[in-house]
């Protein structure tokens, strides 16, 4: 399945670019922090959110009040994307210097979630993109935090992914300089839990909280 749009296909260094569900769906599946990109009365914002995937879907939400959802509930165009930065490439030249990264873009339209059991469900997978295995033991939304929060739903039809990955490309005469290049891998990895003051002392780290550190 092609994701492939005019407004998707990328221009600069088109050879990174991929159009399929699946690499479109990797990048997303590595991450649960997106950012959500609007105009609203002429003023274009861009937004911070958690987000998870469902197949062909993708969920966010927030407050009922917030206008970010209020604007995409009525159906604006917006652009969702995620990023992965995997190093920093070090060229002999600022010029040729540059990142690994892996980089999804989603354009489409919104729809509000009006179906409670639909709702929780799209609570449910944000939740365990975030973290596998919470949402069976965390309290779940009473009826006034669930009228209080609005979700939204986001098809992939479509989107584009770019990545970069390998050393630096220098200019050939470049490589004789006495100038050390490479890549500085980066990765995001979790650290040491810390317990809630009224935590008790009895209760242990869960299982899958250990399996997201490993």
């Amino acid at each position: 399945m092609s994701l492939k749009t005019p407004r998707t296909t990328v221009k600069r260094l088109p050879k990174r670019a991929a159009y399929d569900f699946d690499t479109v769906a990797a990048i997303l599946d590595a991450g649960f922090l997106c950012h959500v990109g609007f105009v609203a009365d002429g003023q274009p914002y861009v937004i911070p959110t958690g987000f998870g995937r469902d197949g062909k879907t993708l969920y966010f939400h927030g407050s009922s009040v917030s206008r970010t959802l209020k604007t995409l509930a009525d159906g604006v165009p917006m652009c969702l994307t995620v990023t992965h930065l995997d190093g920093l490439v070090l060229a002999r030249s600022g010029f040729h210097s540059s990142m690994n990264y892996r980089a999804v873009v989603v354009l489409g339209k919104a729809r509000t979630i009006d179906d409670r059991e639909e709702k929780l469900h799209a609570l449910e997978v944000i939740s365990e993109q975030i973290l596998a295995g919470r949402w069976a033991e965390i309290r779940g939304p009473s009826r006034k935090e669930l009228n209080g929060t609005t979700v939204l739903a986001l098809p992939i039809e479509e989107a584009s992914a770019k990545i970069r990955t390998g050393p630096p490309i220098d200019d050939e005469e470049d490589y004789a300089m006495p100038v050390w290049a490479g890549v500085l891998p980066l990765k995001v990895k979790p650290g040491t839990p810390l317990p809630d003051d009224r935590l008790p002392a009895t209760i242990e780290p869960p299982k899958y909280l250990k399996k997201a550190r490993a």
